[in-house]
């Protein structure tokens, strides 16, 4: 038979293992509350802009002169003189003499020109004076009717005739002494020379070639789509000039002076010719701008009005991602009107203060709530201050 203490130890035994097992769970820490996460996309974005915007129009080409000039020999001779000018890259005036040729054999056609001048000069007064002698002769005769051979008219006509051939002489002998003498056609640089002192020369014998310095052009090709951008198919419109200088970009400034009306066969190009005034700075001290030197062109075109140029990427379907005002994502239909570059040009759909999204989103879905960079970065800081504060306290 058990006694009482035996029958009173499991009951002991129970209540210390429960007393313990209350003692160690009062001990334990109850679990963390998780933090709650904002799952909202954060967005970059641009507030738009309007402004006023003339179209331009890109393009290239060689820098050339105006006017190229091969200069020939017109006379044949020994080359008595060169010009010290006379060299490649030198300048020369209009009118300056580049080199001499022999003019002896020149200047005694032309002495035998005005002789020859002379002797039918000379022979018309004394043909003039046979006729008024006939003339007077046969006003004695009665009854006589004098012929033209009898007045010696037909004589006088010859002598008038090789008065005009002496006087085509002389023009002659004139024109080949002064051809002589080699000039320059206009303002130039000196772009070749192909004699030496002492050379001889004949008729058509290459001298040299020069350009001239008034002017340079440009051949700027134009795709024809391009062209609805340019006031009068850019007849008259202002071009912006860029090239290199001594190893530095410069500009200048040139006009379109003519379209050269065809479409190229090989290019399907139309051409615009650029006209630069005194391209080596000859009469002002700006930089040069050398023939033969490549350029870019920017061709001031017509009123684009008032528009909006953002990233062409940025444009899906003719449709941009903007942030409501309530923080939502919208599809924004706009209408394009070019492309220039890595950028579009945008007329309608967008209105000044519009957001629009720059960055990439994973998943996006008209309607969904996004944040602003900068504000959710400051709502968080914002809120991590708040609990920091809470913990202080608590402590």
């Amino acid at each position: 038979m058990a006694t009482r203490k035996q029958m009173i130890l499991p009951f002991v035994v129970l209540a210390v293992g429960i007393g313990g097992f209350i003692a160690i769970s009062s001990m334990k820490k109850p679990p963390a509350e998780k933090e709650e996460v904002d799952n909202t996309p954060i967005v970059a974005v641009t507030e738009i802009s309007k402004a006023p915007m003339n179209y331009s129009v890109s393009s290239y080409g060689l820098v050339k002169a105006k006017y190229e000039t091969e200069l020939v020999s017109q006379v044949n001779g020994e080359i008595l003189f060169l010009a010290e000018e006379f060299v490649r890259g030198g300048f020369v005036k209009k009118g300056a003499i580049l080199a001499k040729i022999d003019p002896s054999d020149y200047e005694a056609n032309l002495l035998d020109a005005e002789a020859a001048l002379a002797s039918a000069k000379a022979t018309l007064v004394q043909e003039r004076a046979f006729g008024k002698v006939a003339e007077e002769e046969w006003k004695r005769i009665e009854n006589g009717v004098p012929t033209e051979l009898s007045l010696r008219k037909p004589q006088l006509a010859q002598e008038l005739a090789k008065l005009n051939s002496a006087e085509a002489g002389l023009k002659r002998a004139k024109r080949d002494l002064e051809r002589t003498f080699i000039r320059a056609p206009y303002d130039a640089l000196i772009e070749s020379r192909h004699i030496g002192l002492g050379s001889y020369v004949s008729k058509g014998s290459m001298l040299g070639k020069v350009y001239s310095t008034d002017d340079a052009e440009i051949r700027l090709p134009i795709g024809d789509k391009e062209l609805r951008y340019l006031d009068n198919r850019g007849q008259n419109a202002t071009v912006t000039i860029s090239g290199e200088y001594s190893g530095e970009q410069h500009q200048w400034q040139a006009t379109i002076v003519r379209s050269e009306g065809v479409i190229d066969d090989n290019s399907r190009m139309t051409y615009l010719v650029a006209d630069v005034k005194d391209p080596y700075a000859l009469l002002s001290d700006k930089k040069q701008l050398r023939f033969g030197t490549y350029v870019t062109a920017q061709i001031k075109g017509s009123q684009a009005g008032s528009v909006t140029r953002i990233p062409r990427h940025l444009v899906v379907a003719d449709k941009v991602a903007i942030v409501s005002s309530d923080n939502k994502l919208k599809y924004q239909t706009v209408d394009v009107l070019r492309q220039v570059g890595s950028e579009v040009i945008i007329a309608d759909g967008l209105e000044p203060g519009m957001k629009i999204i720059t960055s990439a989103l994973d998943y996006p879905v008209e309607g969904m709530a996004v944040a602003l960079m900068g504000e959710k970065d400051s709502l968080i800081e914002d809120k991590n201050t708040d609990t920091q504060l809470a913990m202080d306290d608590k402590e």
